[in-house]
């Protein structure tokens, strides 16, 4: 929660390593007063240094990536998933696909490099590039997986290529591997002289060829094509050839050296508001070659020089070392140390430079964890109750439950929406936000409340907006209300219906809301469902306990990003293939066992469900084990009432825009899945209604 108002955005684009760094020191000591927004495309940004670690098998793939979704949470940074593809300097925006432009006052980039090929025929469809490390972790790790008699090529014969040849050797050595490293002149020729004799050396023991003064004309599906028209075979073929700066940056208007950003002592570009580091920069006041240890380095000074631009202060410059220990994995756990034109390897030095990975990558695995706020000395008889021992919950998670409103509802208590006539429905429908994301919060409550209608079988026609803002300059106001309203607009544009007008206000956090009419031909309510029809989901639940655990810094972050996706996907041709359902409600706040409980009510009827059969988020069964909680959880479990059998804790979490859960006739239900799913929803059939008046579970 915002204490003072927020007037300054800052955007960091890329999630590389000086950005990790700098996001960790902002989270221990931020600058009141800034939104800090990081982009990158991924929950997850690989730490380089230990990349040959994994390619060799050393490492888990859980142990080469920098959790960016945690990080942001620690830092207060909301975090958008997708690649940035444009800054524009005069504007101050920088775009992102498939979202309105982000807007900002200081701006740093740090997305490092990339070693595709675009200009060699073949390399973008038949070729995987070592940089950006991300997709080709994966497709690595498919690879290893499945490769019979794996024949490999690696194009580029630097450290970086030799590294990679000893490291896919090592790991494939029991599958007959042919690895080759291929080189327009000479391998390893940046290296003094007794360092490139023991990697030769290295290179031999693992049964790399080296094939040297050749050049790749071409790749197919295969192989390769050398310009002396060899072919050789190839299953996997790779470029590590240098170092290429992003595309998109040339367009950007800011100095460049070879397509790398200029920046001056301070980490600043030629515009004064926007900073580079890392391998995408180009230092010009004391050049350095591309090496991960001057991106870490530059993180303190980067996190200062932010901070004082920001707050009117002053920056104060960076000065790289004149060399470095350079330590090579050789494949297995030995490696090569070089400095000075010194060299030397084995065993030992393996377990040096694996200790300082680690060691970096500690700090990113041990964040403090999320405090709630503390009391005053003295405080009113029930404080320390109500306010419970985690923080309150996002989204539906901040709702009240099903037993409180129940117990003051009574008979108004029911139907997703209101009849306001024959034909016509209303519902209004506000979040708490759950991520920092402001489009993506605002797709989650547009398509959430949404949900009401949709359950009822009718179609969106107009919608009316509610809106509170965190407390925020004028400025910031009216980047959040474009982003919000484009949105917003987006979203009810493609569900069918228009946005008509609204209220706006400013507050402690940011909460969204929209009030939706609708027009239906035959309604669906909660009452109809009948003894024999089956029960079918079209959305899998776990949103309450992933978002949790999110808040408490313990979600993974790609099971996160899962979650949210599954949250946005729109239920309206869900809705239409539903159609001729008996009864059918959305899954939200009360969870599965509350929301199925309001229709068996309704009908009259009961209802078993197998648990074997219910969809689950990612993540969301292995937090739930770890006795991760949604704070609604306790009055959703007390909101359900009694059931016979096995208990399933995940029957009474709070879902944010959730599925469909539509009674269907057991002889169409099959022919409904199917088109549920060709559809391109995750849909199940979970159980069927009973005449026994009870909620039964079986495994």
């Amino acid at each position: 929660m915002n204490t003072l108002p927020l007037t300054r955005d800052l955007v960091l684009i890329g999630g590389g390593h000086t950005h990790a760094l700098v996001l960790r020191k902002w989270g221990m000591n931020p600058l009141p007063g800034v939104r800090v927004t990081v982009i990158n495309p991924g929950p997850t940004a690989p730490y380089s240094g230990m990349l040959p670690g994994f390619v060799a098998g050393h490492y888990t793939r859980d142990e080469l990536d920098i959790d960016l979704v945690k990080l942001a949470r620690f830092a207060g940074a909301r975090l958008i998933n997708g690649y940035a593809t444009g800054l524009d300097p005069v504007a101050k925006t920088i775009t992102v696909a498939d979202r309105p432009a982000i807007a900002y006052d200081v701006a740093a980039v740090d997305v490092g490099i990339t070693s595709t090929m675009p200009d060699l025929p073949g390399f973008t469809a038949h070729a995987i590039p070592a940089k950006p490390l991300g997709t080709f972790a994966t497709r690595w790790d498919t690879f290893r997986a499945n490769a019979e008699n794996p024949q490999i090529v690696i194009i580029g014969g630097g450290v970086a290529g030799a590294e990679l040849a000893m490291a896919m050797a090592h790991a494939l050595r029991d599958k007959n591997p042919e690895v080759r490293l291929v080189d327009r002149s000479r391998v390893l020729s940046a290296l003094g002289y007794t360092a490139r004799q023991k990697m030769l050396a290295a290179l031999a023991s693992a049964s790399v060829e080296i094939i040297e003064d050749a050049e790749v004309s071409e790749i197919f599906p295969e192989g390769v094509v050398l310009n002396d028209g060899r072919t050789i075979r190839s299953d996997f073929t790779t470029g590590a050839a240098g170092a290429k700066p992003h595309d998109w940056i040339a367009d950007t208007g800011l100095d460049l050296h070879d397509g790398f950003i200029t920046v001056d002592a301070n980490l600043r570009s030629s515009d004064p508001d926007v900073f580079a580091v890392g391998d995408c920069a180009h230092l010009s006041h004391d050049p350095r070659p591309k090496a991960g240890v001057y991106a870490v380095r530059e993180a303190p000074v980067l996190y200062d020089n932010l901070r004082a631009v920001l707050s009117g202060g002053d920056l104060r410059p960076y000065k790289p070392q004149k060399d470095y220990l350079k330590l090579v994995s050789l494949g297995g756990k030995s490696a090569l140390a070089e400095k000075f034109g010194t060299a030397r390897e084995g065993p030992l030095l393996w377990k040096l430079k694996d200790y300082i990975d680690r060691k970096f990558m500690d700090q990113f695995d041990r964040l403090p964890e999320m405090e709630l706020p503390k009391l005053p000395r003295t405080v009113a008889l029930g404080v320390k109750e109500a306010q419970g021992d985690k923080p309150m919950c996002g989204g539906c998670g901040a709702k009240v439950g099903r037993a409180a409103l129940q117990s003051v509802l009574n008979d108004t208590f029911g139907d997703d929406a209101a009849q306001v006539q024959p034909g016509q429905v209303i519902t209004t429908d506000h979040l708490r936000s759950l991520t920092e994301d402001t489009v993506m919060m605002t797709r989650i409550a547009a398509v959430h409340a949404l949900g009401d209608i949709w359950a009822m079988g009718g179609q969106p026609q107009v919608a009316t907006t509610s809106i509170i803002l965190p407390r925020m300059s004028g400025a910031l106001q009216t980047r959040t209300l474009h982003e919000i309203m484009q949105t917003a607009s987006a979203v009810m544009d493609d569900a069918g219906a228009r946005i008509v007008g609204g209220h706006t206000s400013l507050g402690d956090e940011l909460t969204l809301g929209f009030t939706i009419t609708g027009l239906t031909k035959t309604l669906i309510t909660l009452a109809g469902a009948n003894p024999g029809d089956a029960l079918i989901l079209t959305k899998p639940i776990g949103s309450g306990t992933i978002m949790a655990a999110d808040m408490a810094g313990k979600a993974p972050g790609a099971d996160v990003m899962a979650c949210l996706a599954h949250m946005v996907q729109p239920q309206g041709e869900a809705s239409r293939i539903l159609s001729k359902a008996n009864a059918m409600t959305d899954i939200t706040g009360f969870g599965l066992a509350g929301h199925l409980r309001g229709m068996c009510d309704a009908s009259g009827v009961g209802a078993r469900i197998e648990l074997g059969t219910i969809p689950l988020m990612q993540g969301a069964l292995k937090l739930c084990e770890q006795g991760i909680r949604s704070t609604l959880f306790d009055d959703n479990r007390a909101g359900a009432g009694a059931i016979n059998g096995p208990e399933f804790d995940l029957l009474f979490d709070p879902q944010t825009a959730g599925g469909l859960l539509a009674a269907i006739p057991r002889k169409r239900a099959d022919q409904i899945l199917k088109k549920l799913r060709d559809a391109g929803y995750p849909a199940a059939i979970i159980g069927d209604v009973t005449d026994t008046g009870v909620l039964e579970t079986k495994v």
